[in-house]
């Protein structure tokens, strides 16, 4: 199927600066998430602190391995950010909830910018939905 967006052509500083931001939260994404699969006594304690049960820990890991790979996939990319934005916003409101300081708070903030500034810089549809220029 044929897409009518054109995309414009990209410059390689640009796709590498993407490159780069997307590689960030990703490398922190998966090291987080298969965290959650060992369960190691510092995530367990910080989870169950964090008011969930040591039962949601597993699922919570596989969901966020599964956004971070619809993530780094390009045809999947936009998918994988939304759902990371969602994963990030709730780990902004489970630290609002606890009373957290702000940096707990405000670390998922910088991740989302991240994963929507490196998608923004290396995909032309995203770019195409949002036109900075007038």
């Amino acid at each position: 199927m044929q897409s009518d967006t054109q995309t414009a052509p990209i410059s390689k500083a640009m796709l590498w600066t993407g490159r780069v931001m997307s590689a960030l939260p990703v490398l922190f994404f998966l090291m987080d998430g298969i965290m959650k699969l060992v369960k190691p006594p510092i995530v367990v304690k910080s989870t169950v602190e964090l008011g969930y049960p040591e039962s949601v820990i597993l699922p919570i890991g596989v969901v966020l391995l599964v956004c971070t790979v619809l993530y780094v996939i390009p045809r999947t990319s936009g998918l994988g950010a939304i759902l990371l934005t969602g994963y990030l916003g709730g780990a902004v409101a489970t630290h609002v909830r606890v009373g957290a300081g702000a940096f707990p708070i405000v670390f998922p903030i910088i991740f989302g910018v991240l994963v929507w500034g490196g998608l923004f810089l290396r995909d032309g549809r995203v770019r195409a939905l949002i036109p900075l220029r007038r």
